[in-house]
């Protein structure tokens, strides 16, 4: 197949691009040439898919798919989707945080877009806009087109270090705050997979929409840390913060806390808990979770230093919350009565 990545450079599209040309396929990509340099196995186009008109010689060329990675405002969806409608196939790479948290079957409610529309992504807006360049891709595509729907996506090159830092913060060793209940089960798919799953389901010509996180089988955020503890032959010791006291110390879910979400709050208790048999069915597969997080840690490990963490706490905030909880969990001893 010839196909067109929207973006390429960066994480996704970088794994996509790999597994696209581990099965012989003919890779291009259109991109800013900002976020990386060119890749050197494929052939490259440096245009901004939000300039009018959209890459006039890219457009006029036959693709048998396009791959949008780099989607995030409807308006500019709407002008590559509507030019590139030649193409056979369209895969549209959306979120579950398009749901407007009433559920995450593929068939629930979607955030309503923002009104007027942005001209600029906000981690507000994030989900609202995905919803709406889903809208411009069916519009343009109809049964053509492939909506996936990934949670997060984690793995080496993952530049929003929200899964990256669990094995890397374990690595340094000590006492390690972690978030709610051991239990409590979270999602997630490496990247890796889900770019092997992308370029299968071109083959196969499927379309529709699918949820696309993992694993296969439910699993505790206790076993995930206990997983990055083996990785990193690591002797930490976790102290498990529960939701009330996170939320009185104002901490951050997703963000400070990675791998987080309240589950006292209606609209995120879903969150990590996805449906996901479609995708499943039409042949998303996962490997070892104990490979994802070997690997993340080696890729971590290599980044040049310093580097700056885009998610997870700081050592001094994570500190202070350990003292904090300690005082809670122990109170002081009362004070002898007075005679």
């Amino acid at each position: 197949m010839r196909i067109l990545v929207l973006g390429g450079t960066v994480f996704l599209g970088r794994a996509f691009t790999d597994a696209a040309l581990a099965r012989g396929h003919d890779v291009t990509h259109l991109h800013r040439g900002i976020s990386s340099p060119p890749d050197a196995r494929v052939a490259t186009v440096i245009a901004d898919r939000a300039a009018v008109p959209f890459a006039p010689a890219v457009a006029a060329q036959r693709w048998d798919a396009v791959v949008d990675t780099s989607g995030y405002l409807p308006q500019v969806v709407a002008r590559s989707s509507a030019a590139l409608a030649g193409a056979a196939r369209y895969v549209f790479v959306s979120s579950i945080s398009a749901y407007a948290g009433e559920g995450f079957g593929e068939e629930a409610p979607l955030k309503a877009p923002p009104d007027p529309l942005p001209e600029a992504w906000t981690p507000q807006t994030y989900g609202a806009l995905k919803a709406a360049c889903e809208l411009e891709v069916r519009a343009a595509f109809g049964d053509r087109a492939l909506v996936v729907r990934p949670g997060l996506i984690v793995g080496p090159h993952d530049p929003t270090d929200r899964f990256t830092w669990w094995p890397a913060r374990i690595a340094r060793g000590g006492r390690v705050a972690a978030p709610g209940r051991p239990e409590r089960t979270v999602q997630f798919v490496d990247v890796r997979d889900l770019a092997a799953w992308m370029v299968a389901a071109l083959e196969r010509g499927t379309g529709g929409t699918c949820n696309a996180t993992g694993p296969a089988d439910p699993i505790a955020m206790g076993a995930l840390l206990e997983g990055c503890r083996a990785a990193a032959a690591s002797d930490v010791e976790f102290a498990w913060l529960d939701e009330a006291f996170l939320a009185a110390q104002g901490v951050k879910p997703w963000t400070e806390m990675p791998l987080w979400v309240p589950e006292s709050e209606p609209g995120t208790r879903g969150f990590m808990g996805v449906p996901i048999a479609r995708a499943v069915a039409a042949g998303l597969a996962f490997r070892p979770l104990a490979e994802t997080i070997a690997d993340t840690l080696r890729w971590s490990a290599a980044r040049p230093a310093p580097h700056s963490w885009k998610a997870g706490l700081a050592p001094e905030r994570e500190a202070g919350l350990l003292r904090a909880f300690d005082r809670r969990a122990t109170p002081s001893s009362p004070r002898p009565a007075r005679s």
